[in-house]
């Protein structure tokens, strides 16, 4: 049976795109969020200084899915944008991802050639039979001292755990590459929504056949019949009452900072800092957004245990946890559970709005 009437719990991507593709199929649908405003976290906003910001850190859209980039470009218009970053080491300002410039600067050689890269780093990479956890990964990929300088501290900060115990998937999203590539993502669509992510978000949801209420918890009195079925974004084990016990999920602790005619604070969107005690990164808004400003804004990152859930961990304990909720999960026949937390998976952007394309096509078709 095809349900006629829908509830959405979240609207981010996940909920928000699944809500569109369902009301334009004439599907009765209500999206409601315990936050006061649409978007999730890639909700941005003007500060009282007229900056645009990312409330909860800087999300660069990059896809290699031109169906997914078909389907937002109905919302948005588009600045073309490639992000760049650059970790800071000692003194040295260097490229992440790790490429030739990287390793010349870090290690003050003049390697001139991918083949001179690739011959450094076969010289000094420690290889592994298997690629089990992300310390494997780097390790197999740059060798210790690259591993130390850059991925170790930086780890243990951002996800609470060593390399040794992380599982390999979050690192092998991580190229090292032998030329002087410098760009974060090297996919073949790479964008900013021109007016904000927001903007873009109003337009998703302006639907009749869609009702939003923001400042709303979940309860389940919201479904108001047994003909209405759950599209639920949020954490998995919170729907389930923990009943196995919390999932572990990293959280952020955000500094913002006004900077008055300051026109620029850094060369890039985005500062890494492996060896600062609790700071991960520093973004400075105006590179990714384009805008005109006198002034600037950063931000600040610190992440933490405690506070709203932003990123599973992904390591072989919590991988055990989550199965024993996705089996629950699997049992519910009127609840679709769908996006990062839902999932328990560290997806990009393109990838919910992918997973969210696709639950709803599901559901228009009575397949489960």
């Amino acid at each position: 049976m095809i349900p006629k009437h829908f509830l959405i719990v979240g609207a981010g991507f996940a909920g928000s795109v699944c809500a569109r593709i369902l009301a334009e199929a004439g599907r009765s649908v209500q999206i409601i969020d315990r936050r006061e405003h649409v978007g999730g976290i890639s909700y941005d906003q003007l500060d009282s200084h007229g900056v645009l910001v990312h409330t909860y850190g800087p999300h660069i859209f990059h896809t290699r899915n031109a169906a997914v980039f078909a389907l937002l470009s109905r919302f948005t218009e588009w600045r073309s944008y490639e992000h760049r970053a650059l970790a800071v080491v000692g003194e040295e300002h260097v490229p992440v991802p790790v490429n030739r410039t990287t390793i010349n600067r870090l290690f003050r050689l003049n390697l001139r050639t991918k083949e001179e890269v690739r011959a450094h780093l076969d010289r000094v990479r420690m290889p592994r039979a298997q690629l089990l956890t992300s310390e494997d990964v780097v390790l197999d990929a740059v060798g210790p001292e690259l591993c130390d300088k850059l991925f170790r501290g930086y780890t243990r900060k951002q996800w609470g755990v060593d390399l040794s115990t992380l599982s390999a998937s979050v690192l092998a999203r991580i190229p090292v590459r032998t030329d002087d590539d410098d760009r974060y993502f090297t996919d073949p669509i790479q964008y900013m929504p021109a007016q904000g992510y927001t903007p873009l978000f109003n337009r998703l949801l302006d639907h009749p056949g869609i009702r939003l209420q923001t400042c709303c918890e979940y309860r389940a009195r919201h479904r108001s019949s047994t003909d209405t079925h759950l599209i639920y974004t949020g954490p998995i084990d919170e729907y389930f009452n923990c009943c196995y016990g919390r999932l572990p999920y990293r959280s952020l602790r955000f500094e913002h900072e006004q900077l008055p005619g300051v026109p620029k604070f850094q060369p890039v969107a985005v500062m890494i800092y492996p060896e600062h005690p609790t700071c991960t990164r520093i973004s400075e808004f105006k590179h990714m957004t384009g805008q005109e400003h006198t002034g600037t804004s950063i931000l600040r990152e610190h992440p933490q245990a405690d506070g709203a859930p932003y990123y599973p961990v992904p390591c072989p304990e919590s991988d055990a946890l989550y199965a024993r909720y996705a089996a629950l999960a699997a049992e519910q026949r009127s609840v679709s559970f769908v996006g990062r937390l839902a999932q328990y998976r560290y997806y990009n952007m393109d990838q919910v709005v992918e997973e969210a394309m696709q639950t709803a096509k599901r559901l228009l078709t009575g397949a489960t």
